[in-house]
């Protein structure tokens, strides 16, 4: 499960020097398709990159129908790519998997309601993710990403709170807000939004960096670019509110989230809130809230704490601080839950599952036990509450790291997928793949959680996660072309194309060497090689075409065609070869 991390591993400096490269890559990912170019800067070399091309019409309240579907999914994609990459992307599987559910209700209701064309049910990612992040944000990505900190994971005291923020969002998708909003700032190219909304994020988590990531009137644009506008938010407002009504979720959690950022308002508190930033809570916001919801959202008392929404918001609370002070004072489950006047049951085992979590990534076996011991009877009542801790008792039993800790492990995810009704649980399948990888585990669970992901990625092709753990199943295995191949996978589905063409060009190697045999497989990683030989040269093409000025991998010259006449020949490349 997610390792623990360091806090300088994620500092600003750091993060800020990552993100120029982000930006840098996504200028030139503004040239890829061909459109008009923004001087976009980053800090340091800075450098201007123009294209001459055909400018965007003139989009107003047609914005949405002139920047084609295909486009926005594209430029969503490449700033995934980016996220995917970053250390503070987080693919937790409990944790996702309770968001994914709540996103799923809500796209049904979304889809039902007609809110989702035909068009953009298609096209669109529909991806929720997590970032590790202790602010209270959510943001949404052109093609239909949407991102939530673990920061609002936890501060929100109920999952109809959450499932209001994502239908609020989701709302910004379907009706497509960022494509209305570029059209109407006369920005000359969305994808050349995409390096300055990696910025503005940044920004959002680390105001401090904002400088350094965007510079001069771009980052003012920008801003304003991604701050929706007031009609845009209250349109999100109504139809969020229809979306969320519509799934089965109480619209008092969109009064208790409104009453939250009231009061954030009034104190200021950007900081901690930088929703309020890119979201700006009005007058009229509130006023149509209540009208709309019927109550007062001063008076507003929020109901009891599901126990299942407790577990996961103590969950996002541990995986939101890695760090070993703050880990060592959550282990004090009974003194976190003494300081709350009158504690609820909710309290008390959300104070112990955060104590159990906190001790699994300090891996103090014991001490992870032993609150879980304290959240199984707190749970009990409760069938989704029930399975969190099960899940949380088998990856507590596999730090023991002995035959016991296996066996008990298994009957605890055994235990989590019954509960499931005979769905495919990812958390459970992601687990019994960890217990299949641990020490002492037997040759056969290996084999049966090998056969499991196998089908797994042929449904979820782009589960990265899920490949990375199939390759070591299949290296434990001693099928070595088969672990070449599916790491090779995993790297091509958070878009590093250039990774996984290496990867497969060694798994060709490995099936020209002394321990070949597999002719399926050399086949497959032949075909796969091509296809994604293709991909990269119609990407690095198309850049060129527009005029970028990139200097490729050295295995790309090939690739590449012959440089427009006039046009500089691109560094490092012998064309004609």
């Amino acid at each position: 499960m997610p390792p623990s991390m360091d806090s300088s591993e994620r500092s600003a400096p750091r993060r800020a020097t990552r993100l120029q490269r982000a930006l840098a890559s996504l200028v030139a990912a503004s040239l890829l398709l061909g459109m008009p170019g923004a001087a976009v800067q980053a800090q340091a070399p800075a450098r201007t990159v123009n294209v001459a091309a055909n400018q965007l019409p003139a989009l107003g309240d047609s914005a949405s129908e002139d920047v084609s579907l295909s486009l926005e999914r594209k430029v969503g994609d490449r700033i995934m790519r980016e996220i995917w990459r970053d250390p503070d992307y987080l693919d937790d599987p409990v944790l996702q998997e309770y968001l994914q559910g709540m996103w799923q209700q809500l796209f049904d209701s979304a889809r039902a309601r007609g809110d989702i064309s035909p068009d953009i049910d298609d096209r669109f990612a529909w991806t929720p993710f997590l970032v590790r992040d202790k602010s209270v944000n959510a943001f949404a990505l052109p093609g239909g990403y949407v991102g939530v900190h673990l920061g609002l994971i936890a501060m929100t005291t109920s999952p109809d709170e959450l499932a209001s923020v994502l239908a609020h969002e989701m709302s910004h998708v379907t009706q497509r807000h960022i494509a209305r909003g570029v059209g109407a700032s006369k920005t000359s190219s969305l994808i050349a939004l995409a390096g300055l909304i990696l910025g503005v994020i940044a920004a959002s988590r680390n105001p401090d960096v904002a400088g350094a990531l965007i510079t001069g009137g771009q980052a003012a644009s920008a801003q304003g670019q991604l701050n929706y506008s007031r009609d845009m938010e209250r349109e999100a407002d109504r139809v969020g509110y229809g979306v969320l009504t519509g799934a089965g979720y109480s619209p008092s959690g969109m009064a208790a989230m409104f009453e939250k950022m009231q009061l954030a308002s009034r104190l200021n508190d950007n900081q901690g809130f930088p929703y309020l930033r890119t979201h700006p809570l009005t007058t009229e916001r509130i006023g149509e809230a209540r009208t709309r919801l019927g109550v007062d959202l001063g008076a507003y008392r929020p109901p009891p704490r599901p126990l299942l929404h407790a577990a996961m918001q103590a969950r996002a609370r541990v995986l939101a601080d890695a760090r070993s002070g703050y880990l060592q004072k959550l282990q004090d489950y009974d003194s976190a839950a003494s300081q709350i006047a009158s504690p609820t049951s909710a309290d008390k085992l959300g104070a112990a599952y955060a104590g159990a979590m906190a001790s699994i990534l300090l891996k103090d076996a014991a001490r992870a036990e032993a609150a879980v011991a304290v959240a199984r009877p707190l749970a009990a009542g409760d069938a989704g509450a029930k399975r969190a801790v099960d899940l949380l008792a088998a990856e507590a039993a596999l730090l023991r790291g002995d035959a016991s800790g296996l066996a008990r492990s298994a009957e605890y995810l055994e235990a989590a997928g019954r509960s499931q009704g005979g769905r495919e649980s990812r958390a459970v399948l992601m687990l019994s793949a960890q217990r299949a990888l641990a020490s002492g585990a037997p040759t056969s669970a290996q084999k049966a959680a090998s056969d499991q992901l196998q089908t797994w990625v042929a449904l979820h092709p782009n589960d990265a996660l899920a490949w990375q753990q199939l390759s070591q199943l299949w290296q434990r295995q001693g099928e070595k072309l088969r672990s070449v191949r599916a790491e090779a996978e995993s790297r091509a589905a958070i878009g590093d194309i250039t990774g996984a063409i290496d990867r497969l060009r060694s798994g060709q190697k490995l099936a020209r060497g002394p321990a070949a045999g597999d002719f399926i497989e050399a086949s497959v990683i032949d075909a796969r090689l091509r296809q994604l030989r293709a991909q990269r040269r119609t990407e690095w093409e198309e850049d060129y075409q527009a005029g970028a000025r990139r200097i490729p991998p050295d295995d790309l010259c090939s690739d590449l065609p012959p440089p427009r006449e006039g046009a500089p020949v691109t560094p490092g490349c012998q064309w004609g070869r």
